[in-house]
């Protein structure tokens, strides 16, 4: 272990250089299976990273006019823009740092060997990093491109900026793998499931009382506008706590805009200073720790924690074991379906409920829905003109659209993958891999569908939506939710991958991305079409072209759910193990 220890940088280049390699033939092979998609993709997200530029600029310009207001509430958005995507930041770190780190074939296959753990740890954090912050790069290029050309900053601002973002990217990378190594240190998988429920109906019971109306008077109604804006900037008051990493990057980047050069190098090298501490310390202290975290979930058995009514719950789960679950129970009083079809479904659902890293991106999403949902409450409050409430009802189904496509993507998509190299069981035994993808089907649809009603039905309540139109943005949102998950589970067949166990990379593959791609642009065209056609459109005039955009809509929606189902299902039949 010793020689292995003294050529430790050798080790670490040995793997960065072994993955890129990986990568870059990764690309090429993308490249070379299709061209056309490899071109749609590229050209989506040009098309993504255009359009968001210029919706940035037009918010810019529109926040700029407030005469007195505008540069305070600029500089308020952005801070509190990035104080958001720190926390967003952590949670992703968190997540793929645990999964990276103990839930990795490539970390099982480095541990035995002689490698020191410090390097299997640096290559990891290097690794959950990139793979956690691409995303945040790619979403907020677009936002300080519109905010320099608004400022009218000089060149230099955007690679100093560039250099300000490499650093922040490290803090939120650096906390997510710490207490990633906490959590498989300390907390067994149903602890950490218990902690993490209770934490987050303590969060959203903060954000409830944080985010609740202003109540006005009569005369404050009439400057609704001031009150507003002076509520605004006194709940967003805690993102410009002067300790937060999100305070340092936003200050370097505004004082670099206005010119403030030494002020925004004071707030670079703020950020610099911490970046080499924590990271000194990651890269020379944690690779012991990671190491004894691995070696206690990789001995832990089935063992529930050492509270004593975890051992008494296992007692009696062990004691009832010939006997069915409380899931078979309820899956039996289901009329019609088929005791195979039914173990495969309690299959699946058991084995996401024991996928501590999936339970935790579920938990994300939920909590950014509450949000949004708590949030959605003072637009009812403000709107009186026709034309914004009908804006504002598909910007919602928009809003709910997108969130149905993250799951269907997320974890629909990946359900035929993550058979593995099981799959030849379940396709030997006389259920069969047609009725294997269609039970999939059937199970995330009805999942997607029921979660997706329930969010558009609770959000046009409370828009103060009539009930007929409410009725007609559920029915918008059944068709897209069997659309969507008969793309996912079709194209989740058609490109499969069976060597991996992670869903997250499962889900970053070409079929993922090009199912995420289909998705958006299936959802955009679909709510243009529909609002354009809506017959509560201002004008009027629209009206007479419902039915026929309904029928588009339709049409549009068979074929994009249906072809892909067919062709998948064509080739799970002729499916070679």
């Amino acid at each position: 272990m010793s020689s292995a220890a003294g050529n430790s940088p050798g080790l670490l280049r040995l793997l960065v250089q072994t993955n890129l390699r990986q990568g870059w033939r990764r690309l090429r092979a993308l490249r070379e299976q299709s061209r056309l998609l490899s071109a749609l993709i590229v050209l989506f997200l040009a098309g993504y990273a255009a359009l968001a530029f210029k919706l940035f600029q037009i918010g810019l310009r529109f926040a700029g006019s407030f005469p007195g207001l505008g540069p305070v509430l600029i500089e308020r958005m952005v801070f509190l823009l990035f104080a958001f995507l720190f926390v967003l930041l952590l949670l992703s770190n968190l997540v793929i740092s645990y999964a990276n780190l103990f839930r990795n074939r490539e970390t099982a296959f480095l541990l035995p060997l002689p490698v020191p753990p410090e390097i299997i740890f640096r290559w990891k954090f290097i690794e959950s990093v990139l793979l956690a912050s691409w995303a945040f790069v790619f979403l907020v290029a677009p936002l300080l491109a519109a905010y320099g050309l608004h400022a009218g900053v000089p060149w230099h601002f955007y690679p100093a900026t560039l250099g300000f973002i490499a650093l922040f990217i490290v803090l939120p990378g650096a906390g997510g793998a710490w207490l990633a190594v906490l959590v498989a240190r300390w907390l067994d998988r149903r602890t950490f499931q218990v902690v993490a429920l209770a934490l987050a109906v303590g969060v959203l019971a903060l954000a409830a009382h944080y985010l609740r109306p202003v109540q006005m008077t009569e005369e404050q109604l009439e400057t609704r506008v001031l009150v507003v804006l002076d509520s605004l900037l006194a709940r967003t008051r805690f993102a410009l706590f002067p300790l937060l990493p999100s305070y340092w990057l936003s200050a370097g980047v505004q004082q670099w805009a206005e010119g403030a050069l030494a002020a925004a190098l004071f707030f670079g090298l703020v950020l610099l200073s911490h970046v080499l501490f924590f990271g000194t310390l990651l890269f020379t202290r944690m690779g012991r720790v990671f190491y004894d975290a691995a070696s206690v979930v990789q001995s832990r058995g089935r063992a529930l924690g050492r509270w004593g009514w975890f051992r008494r719950w296992e007692a009696w789960r062990r004691h009832t074991r010939a006997r069915r679950g409380p899931l078979e129970t309820l899956l039996g009083a289901v009329p019609g379906l088929a005791p195979d079809v039914r173990a495969l479904v309690v299959k699946d659902l058991r084995l996401f409920w024991r996928d501590t890293t999936q339970w935790a991106q579920t938990l994300v999403l939920f909590g950014l829905l509450a949000v949004y949902i708590l949030n959605l409450r003072h637009f009812s409050t403000q709107l009186t003109n026709t034309f914004w409430v009908t804006v504002v009802a598909y910007l919602n189904l928009g809003a709910c659209a997108l969130n149905l496509a993250t799951l269907t993507t997320r974890f629909v998509y990946p359900q035929f993958s993550l058979e593995g190299k099981r799959l030849w069981i379940v396709g030997l035994a006389p259920l069969g891999l047609p009725r294997v993808m269609l039970a999939k089907f059937a199970l995330g649809t009805t999942i997607s569908l029921g979660l997706s009603l329930g969010l558009i039905v609770l959000s046009c309540r409370l828009l103060h939506l009539p009930w007929d139109r409410t009725l007609l943005y559920a029915g918008a949102i059944t068709i897209m939710a069997f659309t969507l998950n008969g793309l996912a589970i079709g194209l989740g067949v058609l490109y499969p991958n069976l060597k991996e166990d992670n869903p997250g990379k499962i889900v970053s593959g070409f079929g993922g991305t090009f199912c995420l791609v289909l998705s958006f642009v299936y959802i955009v065209g679909s709510v243009l079409l529909l609002a354009f056609t809506s017959p509560w459109h201002p004008a009027g005039a629209y009206r007479t072209g419902t039915w026929v955009a309904w029928g588009v809509f339709g049409g549009i929606s068979v074929l994009l759910g249906w072809l892909p189902m067919r062709w998948g299902r064509r080739r799970a039949a002729q499916f070679e193990y």
